[in-house]
This record gives structure tokens, C-alpha cells and sequence, in this order.
């Protein structure tokens, strides 16, 4: 397989080639270990020590998308010794650790966003994983699945309740067992383009992926009778190459879709909102209970959504949350290195 069926581009700034490295783009991550597409196969790969001890944080290390360069050692093991600049990062705020961010994947172009239409369905999720994309600057696409589950008109509500909040993003309605709308899923899908799926557990992301191969390259469980779904099996996420060409990144079913530090992400999302927001009296206006707020305004005169006006307030609480933790973790990480360069020095000192 070369490098360009890989997904390579002139996005990816591939700064060095050295003699004895070879390039390649992470397939799969096993908790620190990794699979690695090369032009001589996939291999077994972990990162050096010198690679580890310098990262600040999660985001520093290897995440399936990657580009990176590595020496092989043997037929099925290397080394990762760089990952290459990333030219788009979805993230989300790490689940139960406040302040970090948990990468999900790398050098995204487009990503799918699947919502089961039939049963938890929700527009506020929906602008979540938006925010988490317009804040990665990646292209996204609406997929709602299990159409076959609910009546036309019910589809039609529900797609009339979605393009009426979120506009200028393509939506389509699909069902994985009658193959309806996939013709319309592969058009989206281009050659040499990587396309990563969000969305929660039982929604049918695998299902989806096993359809568009053609073949049955991810597990899902028998459909549950009282979830009235099958159940996601998937633990890690893994990079697939579709025989047309275009490259699918599967991910584990996300219960929490936490907002980190995402101001451009929130205002290409609630667009409306940030229109809005210049007719404001004060320039520093929180949207909250300010005295000339042209966004209160619009929500009590009802030419803005109320419950969009609602998820806008509690994702940008969030944010603020996050960027708070986050500080507080840095200077936390800034004062345990200064007591750790101060316990170096003074046992070099009396060793000798």
C-alpha cells in the first residue's frame, strides 16, 4: 500500500527522511501500543522512552491518524520515534480528568456523526460533536440511522427538528439493514480522504462501516430486546482503507462528549448566537441577565431557539470550566518540576 492510499497529502508536512526510518500512519492503539501502516505491511510499534518522557501531555502522544516515523527492528516490531505536525485534531475533554483532553483521532478531513433517529435522540448532542468539529476546522456530516424502526412522518419531524437548529451541515437519513441512503453516504466519501465516526454506543457506527466495506470487519452484538439496538463492541479505534479508497476511522462509543477550550468551535456552531451577540449593549455580555443582551431578546420575541439558546449557555459554561482546570493543572505541573529540579540539584550536590 503506498503512502497516498494511506490518506498522504500535501497537508502532511513530513519534515524528515532519514536513512534506516521509515513513514507511516497509525492504524490502531492498544492502550500505548500501536499498528502501523508502512509500505512493507503493518507492524507492531511502541514509542521511544525519550519520546514519552518529553510529552507535557496526553495530546503529545500517538493517536490513530498519525503520521510518524519509525525504525523497524523486526518483521512485525518498531519503534516510533516522531509523530509528524497534525493538520486536524478531534478532541474532547478526558472523561473524570478535569483539564486534560483526550485526542480521538488525527488528520481528519470529514466526520460522521451518528445519531440512532428511533430512540435518545437528541439535537443538544448533535451540536456537541459540531462544536468538537468546527473547533478541529474538520467538515461534518449529519448520519441518522435505524429509519427503518420509525414511520415516514416521524423521520420527517425529526430531520425538519434538526436542519431548523442546525443549519448548512449535510444530513442523511440511512437504514444499515435495507441499505437505504447509502448511495448518498458514498458520495460524500472521496479517495486519499479520512473520515472519522462520532457518536454513542448502539447507534450502529459499526454496523455502518461493515456495510460500506462490504465486509465484516467490525463485531456488533445481537440487537438487545430491550434496548431495541446492538450493542457497540468496539474498545479501540482502528483506521480502515475502503476498497474505493477512502479511509474510515471507527471509534468506542462516547457516553460523555466533553467541550474543552472550544470558543471557535461554539461560535461557528451557534453561529446565530454570535450574529446576535455584536447588537449587545456590553461588549463582555454573558447572554445571561444583562440589560440590553440582543440574544435574551431574540429568545423572548422567539426568533431564537430556546433550547439551542440553552445548550449554547451550558457548553460555554464548560468551556470556561475547562480552560479554569486546565490552568490550575498547569501551574500544579509548573510548581511538582520546580521540586523536582530542586531535588536533582541538591542530590547531585551531596552525592558528592
Amino acid at each position: 500500500m503506498t503512502l497516498e492510499e494511506l490518506g498522504y497529502s500535501d497537508k502532511i508536512k513530513i519534515d524528515i527522511v532519514l536513512e534506516g526510518f521509515e513513514i507511516g500512519r497509525i492504524i490502531a492503539e492498544h492502550k500505548e501500543r500501536y499498528i502501523v501502516r508502512t509500505q512493507k505491511g503493518d507492524l507492531d510499534a511502541e514509542i521511544t522512552g525519550n519520546l514519552r518522557f518529553s510529552a507535557e501531555s496526553r495530546e503529545d502522544f500517538p493517536a490513530v491518524g498519525d503520521w510518524v516515523a519509525l525504525t523497524i527492528y523486526d518483521d512485525n516490531f518498531s519503534v516510533i520515534h516522531k509523530i509528524f505536525p497534525r493538520y486536524s485534531v478531534i478532541s474532547r475533554r478526558a472523561a473524570g480528568k478535569y483539564g486534560e483532553i483526550q485526542v480521538i483521532a488525527a488528520n481528519i478531513d470529514f466526520a460522521f456523526i451518528v445519531q440512532a433517529i428511533d430512540r435518545d435522540f437528541s439535537v443538544n448532542r448533535l451540536e456537541r460533536y459540531l462544536t468538537i468539529c468546527n473547533q478541529s476546522k474538520v467538515t461534518p456530516v449529519i448520519i441518522l440511522t435505524k429509519i427503518d424502526l420509525i414511520d415516514a412522518q416521524r423521520i420527517s419531524e425529526i430531520l425538519s427538528a434538526v436542519s431548523s437548529r442546525i443549519k448548512n451541515v449535510k444530513i442523511i437519513a440511512i437504514s444499515n439493514e435495507s441499505f437505504d441512503g447509502f448511495d448518498d453516504v458514498k458520495k460524500v466519501i472521496q479517495k486519499g480522504k479520512t473520515y472519522c465516526f462520532l457518536g454513542s454506543s448502539g447507534v450502529g457506527k459499526s454496523t455502518m462501516i461493515n456495510n460500506l466495506s462490504g465486509k465484516n470487519l467490525m463485531r456488533t452484538d445481537e440487537i438487545s430486546s430491550a434496548a431495541d439496538r446492538g450493542r457497540h463492541i468496539t474498545s479501540h479505534r482502528e483506521l480502515i482503507v475502503l476498497d474505493s479508497g477512502g479511509i474510515l476511522i471507527d471509534n468506542p462509543g462516547m457516553r460523555e462528549v466533553g467541550i474543552t477550550d472550544a470558543a471557535d468551535g461554539l461560535e461557528t456552531t451557534f453561529n446565530e448566537i454570535a450574529v446576535l451577540s455584536e447588537k449587545c449593549r456590553f461588549k463582555d455580555c454573558t447572554h445571561t441577565s444583562e440589560t440590553g443582551c440582543a440574544v435574551i431578546a431574540a429568545v423572548n420575541a422567539g426568533e431564537l431557539d430556546k433550547e439551542s439558546y440553552e445548550n449554547y449557555l451550558k457548553m460555554e459554561k464548560e468551556k470556561s470550566f475547562f480552560e479554569s482546570s486546565a490552568l490550575e493543572r498547569r501551574q500544579k505541573d509548573k510548581q511538582f518540576g520546580k521540586i523536582m529540579k530542586s531535588y536533582k540539584k541538591n542530590f547531585n550536590k551531596n552525592k558528592f
